[in-house]
């Protein structure tokens, strides 16, 4: 039988697949899970000891760059007003963060009371600044973990997590004993020490820091006096980067790992957008994956402050996504990207 071009090449690929690849190392491939980096951190075992170290750091704690020093294993509470244990306002499938996140089946989203940035403008002030919520045992917050995987969430998402970081590595290893095995997703303000982070090197599978300012006079004003925010955030985020290096998503498009950043633009450039994608564009890969975000509105004592008492105009957002490409960001968040493109639409229409 006489083979045309294309049946031949078809033909030599398949012959050199199975030479490089034998059926049963693709079958080995095809069968191998993910596995998350606490159950790697747990099998060469030392979860445990990073688990004793991060709760000795309660005695005198330091867990932000607040330092407040203040012994919470005696009931001392400092900036944040958090006790030992966590205090939680909620826990059930979200599906309002980013679509790599929620998927289908939603984010196993763990909203931590209390804050230890405490922004004047927050949307969740009732639980981060007045610490709305139930304290519960580190045991309570494992079986919550494993509640979210059972009803199919793709990730467990600590929000607002600095404050009581020894008690979610501790309940991850108790849930991981019970059968957790979804990625851990640390959803914070960016306000975190490299130190305090370096703990959770090879445990924490997903980050996802805010980063508010590029101004210290601003962050010292609109969060309660961390003028250090800028220079604190832009360390914690290239650590973050080299322990799970960019955004990865599996064959459904489901992250697994890696950084996401997420900058909310502000009224009259208060967030200082332009430095911000800058200095990404300058200091991390230009396939990071940001997210610039148009949901700012006037919350808490927000009004209070002419700066920044009204919601972003089309003209704010568009500038800020017109730095980015500018710079030459490239992995842009896909529903800022459609909102870009459908305020473009209009205006040229």
């Amino acid at each position: 039988m006489e083979l045309n071009r294309r049946d031949f090449v078809r033909r030599a690929v398949l012959v050199s697949s199975s030479i490089l690849f034998p059926s049963h190392l693709l079958a080995r491939r095809k069968e191998e899970r993910w596995v998350p980096a606490y159950e790697k951190l747990e099998r060469e075992g030392k979860l445990a000891q990073r688990i004793e170290q991060a709760y000795a750091i309660f005695e005198k704690c330091q867990l932000c760059p607040r330092m407040c020093g203040v012994n919470r294993k005696k009931g001392e509470k400092g900036f944040c007003r958090a006790p030992l244990n966590p205090v939680v306002f909620s826990y059930h499938p979200h599906f309002g963060e980013e679509l790599s996140v929620v998927g289908q089946n939603g984010s196993g989203t763990i909203f931590f009371s209390n804050c230890n940035l405490r922004c004047i403008f927050c949307q969740n002030w009732p639980i981060a600044h007045e610490g709305k919520g139930k304290e519960i045992r580190d045991e309570d917050l494992a079986e919550m973990m494993l509640s979210l995987q059972k009803i199919g969430c793709h990730n467990v998402n600590l929000v607002t997590p600095t404050h009581v970081m020894p008690n979610i590595l501790n309940a991850t290893r108790i849930a991981l004993k019970k059968g957790l095995h979804i990625p851990l997703f640390y959803n914070t303000s960016g306000y975190e020490r490299v130190e305090i982070l370096k703990i959770l090197d090879s445990i924490v599978d997903i980050y996802k820091p805010d980063v508010k300012y590029m101004d210290s006079d601003k962050a010292e004003k609109y969060s309660t006096g961390a003028k250090d925010y800028p220079e604190v955030v832009k360390k914690a985020v290239l650590e973050m980067h080299r322990q799970v290096g960019v955004h990865q998503v599996d064959r459904r498009g489901i992250v697994v790992r890696g950084v996401m950043i997420r900058h909310l633009v502000m009224p009259n450039r208060v967030a200082g957008t332009e430095k911000f994608v800058k200095w990404v564009a300058e200091a991390l890969p230009k396939n990071t994956y940001v997210n610039i975000m148009a949901q700012y509105r006037v919350e808490y004592k927000a009004f209070e402050h002419p700066e920044i008492a009204r919601g972003i105009t089309v003209q704010e957002f568009m500038e800020a996504m017109d730095w980015a490409r500018q710079y030459g960001l490239t992995n842009l968040d896909p529903q800022s990207k459609a909102l870009w493109e459908f305020y473009r639409q209009r205006r040229s229409g």
